[in-house]
C-alpha cells in the first residue's frame, strides 16, 4: 500500500475486491461501532447496554463515550429502541441492546 498526504494512492496484493475499500477506509477515515451503557432510573436494571446503529468516526469515540455517560433512561425499552436520535449530530442513533420489558 502506498500512502501520500494521508491518502491511499495504491493498494496491491489483495485477493478480495473488498480489501482495497477496507484498506482505504482504515487509513483515510476509520469508523467504529460504539458500545457502552447508560444509567437506568426506576427500572429493574441499573444499566442498559447501548450501541450506535452505524459506525462513527474513530476520532469521535472518546467524545461520544463521554456523552453516553450523561444519558439517563427512565422508561421501558425494547431491543433496538432509539435512546438518542442523531447522536452528537453524527447521523447515527444510539439504540438499546437489551430490553427492560418482560417478553411478550
Amino acid at each position: 500500500m502506498d500512502i501520500e498526504n494521508c491518502r491511499v494512492v495504491k493498494v496491491e496484493g489483495n485477493e478480495c475486491p473488498k480489501a482495497e475499500a477496507y484498506a482505504k477506509a482504515e487509513i483515510e477515515n476509520p469508523l467504529r461501532i460504539l458500545t457502552g451503557t447508560v444509567l437506568a432510573q426506576g427500572l429493574p436494571l441499573k444499566m442498559i447496554p447501548v450501541r450506535t446503529d452505524k459506525p462513527i468516526p474513530k476520532a469521535k469515540i472518546i467524545e461520544a463515550a463521554a456523552e453516553i455517560i450523561k444519558i439517563r433512561v427512565t422508561g421501558p425499552l425494547r431491543i433496538g429502541d432509539v435512546i438518542a436520535e442523531n447522536f452528537m449530530g453524527l447521523g447515527v442513533n444510539l439504540i438499546a441492546t437489551r430490553a427492560t420489558l418482560p417478553k411478550e
